[in-house]
């Protein structure tokens, strides 16, 4: 009895050992949002997990709001997000159910810009070239971020500028047709972003600290995630695409290339870095 009874318990030790190994077998739910600085993101991530044996499920979703919901719920795994700043408040809303993994990007900035041939270089120096400036700061989506720090721009500096409202399509249009006469124009902008790539243009110095400094990227996941997902948050953790990238690879695309074929083209020309995120053994 003794015997069956230790070999019953060998059993159960034996049952218990290869669980995290069938854990890490299964399929990773992954959230993103159909912008030029997440979706490179997603993309190379998502094609780094696949390399190691992963099935990865890809999420869209259309607001920030909803993302941060579905992964407190559960509903996806993993989700790549700017946790100071942009998407601070549905962080600290949700964040007892969440946990961040690692961090992927450095250095999104949003501000107010004007073309390199501008000579002003400060937000203090728009009222005194309003005139020029046909007495307005070419905005994008109202409700965005970058929109909510450029009015509190406005007052804080008390600038006689109007901000106007409109979309990323028409700011990009006017800045445009603006560079290419060589006329004064100011625009909400953000780096990551091909129009930084092909337009030469300078960010304002902001005195006062309005907009926020540099931001950084982290994978973030329902909590838990890393604890039940050892090598596949070790695998997303060797992950790291610099800014600069994901500004090159939003420049191919705005010059004709599907993001899905930037992305590859990007995976391609980085095949060794590739490598060595993938040359993590499993435990």
């Amino acid at each position: 009895m003794k015997t069956l009874w230790k070999a019953l318990c060998a059993a159960a030790m034996i049952g218990v050992s290869i669980l995290p190994a069938r854990a890490e077998e299964k399929t990773i739910t992954m959230g993103t949002m159909s912008w030029e600085d997440l979706t490179p993101i997603t993309g190379i991530t998502k094609k780094v997990l696949e390399d190691a044996g992963y099935t990865v499920k890809v999420t869209e979703f259309s607001e920030w709001g909803i993302a941060y919901a579905a992964l407190a719920k559960g509903d996806i795994q993993v989700l790549t997000s700017q946790t100071d700043y942009v998407a601070q408040d549905y962080w600290d809303k949700n964040k007892n159910r969440l946990e961040k993994i690692s961090p992927v990007s450095h250095g999104l900035y949003q501000g107010v810009a004007v073309p390199k041939y501008v000579p002003i270089d400060s937000l203090e120096q728009l009222n005194e070239n309003a005139d020029k400036f046909s007495g307005k700061i070419i905005g994008i989506e109202p409700g965005s971020g970058l929109m909510r720090d450029t009015s509190n721009a406005v007052k804080d500096y008390g600038l006689k500028l109007q901000l106007v409202e409109g979309s990323t399509a028409a700011m990009t249009a006017a800045l445009k047709s603006a560079y290419d006469r060589k006329e004064w124009i100011a625009v909400t902008i953000w780096e990551p972003s091909w129009m930084v790539q092909k337009y030469e243009v300078k960010y304002l110095k902001d005195p006062k600290g309005v907009f926020p400094p540099p931001q950084s990227y982290y994978w973030i996941g329902h909590k838990g995630f890393s604890e039940e997902n050892p090598h596949a948050r070790e695998v997303m953790a060797s992950v790291y695409v610099p800014i600069a990238d994901i500004t090159a690879i939003n420049g191919a695309v705005n010059e004709g290339k599907t993001m899905d074929q930037a992305v590859q083209d990007w995976i391609g020309a980085h095949a060794d870095l590739i490598k060595r995120w993938e040359n993590i053994k499993k435990n």
